[in-house]
């Protein structure tokens, strides 16, 4: 879709986790909890809303688009838009004029934006009038690639990674304002992008590596069966079905068994053991519970689970704490703060330790 018009705006908020938790009470006001209380922020119902650890995206009743960082609400265009963002970035499209929002003043960084993705730490968006793809990277604009054929978004991005198949076939990863070369290889490879590492198997030397801090290392002689980066870690599944953890040239494993399922999430690595939900946090391997969940949420060091009452529980900092036994209740993670809905249209809030209810 060539004549798709955008606009992007660049927020970014630090690693600190603003801790905001929004809803829409049992009147229809949209609300957040912040810094240990409840506060409102619109007293008519919001047409839609977006939130994630560090801001809220939404907009208004009478169309207006805002963002929200904790402290002040802002209004940032009365059009219509569509928006995406992440934890620390937000994107929203009005015409072809691509912005960034800096030190809460606007930026214009190209008049003929295209597809754009966000991550916590990179904006990328193609530029059909160089026919170029680029990164907004604090307050820097570097191209990745400019293609003579149709524009393609990047292979894989992660945090502050991003993989992409320049002209020719060569495959490349960005990192950290540089640019770090791999190979020409004609078929699609399967990457996995975090936060310093990127994780694949490596079809040149028929092995598994990882790119860690601008460095491509080899992790096993072999192909693997299944792969994750996350921050600054990568978990991975062996042959032989061992589960291990890579972290700042260290290999550990942590477990010998086959594992009936496992993930890699922001900060955590879980996995289910004999009907044994684990996960390894701060560098300890922990017992959530010992049962496998209906469902569950997991980010950054938080983990929420339906719990065998039908209720809902949260393992954080090593305890296990009951939020509610109510079913059926609905719940969210923002930060390290969790948001459960219940039936009756009331909330509450599990922050730092502390039930707070609305």
């Amino acid at each position: 879709m060539k004549n798709l018009f955008l606009l992007l705006t660049l927020i970014f908020f630090g690693n600190s986790f603003a801790q905001l938790a929004p809803f829409v009470d049992y009147n229809r006001y949209f609300r957040t909890f912040y810094k240990n209380s409840f506060r409102q922020l619109e007293f008519q119902q919001v047409q839609t809303f977006t939130a994630t650890d560090n801001l809220i995206a939404y907009i208004d009743a009478r169309g207006d688009f805002k963002v929200y960082n904790g402290e002040s609400s802002q209004t940032l265009t009365n059009q219509n838009v569509s928006f995406k963002v992440s934890d620390a970035q937000l994107a929203w499209n009005i015409g072809p004029t691509l912005f960034s929002l800096n030190n809460n003043k606007k930026e214009i960084l190209t008049t003929f934006g295209h597809n754009y993705e966000t991550t916590d730490s990179l904006i990328v968006f193609e530029d059909t009038r160089f026919n170029t793809v680029n990164i907004k990277a604090k307050s820097k604009i570097i191209q990745l690639y400019q293609i003579t054929g149709d524009l393609y978004m990047p292979t894989k991005m992660g945090d502050n990674t991003v993989v992409f198949r320049d002209n020719g076939d060569f495959y490349k990863i960005y990192w950290n304002e540089k640019i770090v070369e791999y190979a020409v290889y004609t078929k699609p490879i399967d990457f996995s992008c975090g936060m310093n590492v990127v994780c694949f198997n490596d079809p040149i030397n028929q092995s598994f590596a990882v790119f860690d801090k601008g460095e491509i290392l080899d992790l096993e002689p072999m192909f693997v069966k299944k792969y994750k980066a996350a921050r600054n870690f990568v978990a991975y599944e062996d042959l032989q079905g061992n589960l291990q953890y890579y972290s700042n040239g260290e290999k550990q494993q942590l477990s010998n068994f086959s594992v009936s399922d496992w993930n890699a999430v922001d900060d955590i690595v879980y996995w289910f053991e004999n009907s044994i939900f684990y996960a390894f946090i701060n560098g300890e391997k922990q017992k959530i519970c010992s049962f496998i969940p209906k469902d569950y949420l997991v980010k950054n060091n938080t983990i929420v689970y339906r719990n065998n009452m039908g209720g809902i529980s949260v393992y954080f900092q090593g305890k296990t704490i009951d939020l509610t036994n109510q079913l059926d209740c609905q719940y969210f993670i923002y930060g390290n703060t969790v948001l459960v809905e219940l039936f009756n249209k009331s909330f509450l809030v599990f922050n730092d330790g502390k039930i707070y209810e609305n």
